[in-house]
């Protein structure tokens, strides 16, 4: 299994207006009706988007975009997990913001998505010049906690234990298991419930 640290993205990004986006309008509650996350990046903000033909979803000039720019607490709302799975699938990689809901923060964490913090005006700022540049590379620097997007830097913010986790790859529990298999068999082998009695 490769490593699983994630230092940084780089990528264009796609910028996402308004605040309080919850997960109902990122994944509607009709989509969750399924067994697996396949096939979820078909309905990120579905009906947003059948609502707004001029959606950033919808325009060609996004596609392929990794860094999802978003306002205030972004992730919001009921508690799942389709969210961030349908944003991943879509293809973004990381999330910049001016805050998120904090269990929408843990579920991206969880699949290895970085959600960062910066300034409501650097949001804002980000925001516009992606608009006016959709071609511009950007890049998220978790070592550094910065944003690059052409010669600016923006001074980013993540919770510690969250940015380690990227950093040293325990943000992937599977990883983590596989990592410490002969530990794992050893303390196994110690238990009576498992050797048998």
């Amino acid at each position: 299994m490769t490593s699983a640290i994630i230092r940084e993205i780089t990528g264009r990004g796609i910028p996402l207006p308004g605040d309080d986006m919850d997960t109902d309008r990122i994944i509607p509650g009709r989509f969750l009706r399924c067994v697996t996350f396949e096939g979820l990046e078909a309905h990120v903000f579905a009906d947003d988007r059948q609502q707004n033909p001029d959606h950033p979803f919808n325009q060609e000039r996004y596609r392929g975009a990794s860094l999802l720019i978003v306002g205030r607490n972004f992730g919001c709302g009921s508690s799942r997990e389709h969210a961030p799975q349908a944003l991943m699938r879509w293809g973004i990689r990381g999330i910049i913001g001016e805050s998120f809901a904090e269990i929408f923060f843990a579920n991206c964490t969880a699949i290895g998505v970085p959600c960062v913090t910066v300034s409501a005006e650097d949001a804002r700022w980000l925001r516009e010049v992606v608009a006016a540049h959709p071609e511009m590379e950007l890049r998220l620097d978790l070592e550094t906690m910065t944003v690059h997007a052409g010669d600016r830097r923006l001074a980013a913010h993540m919770p510690e234990g969250a940015r380690r986790q990227f950093l040293e790859g325990t943000w992937n529990s599977t990883f983590v298991l596989l990592e410490a298999g002969e530990a794992i068999e050893r303390t196994a082998a110690q238990l009576p419930y498992v050797t048998g009695f």
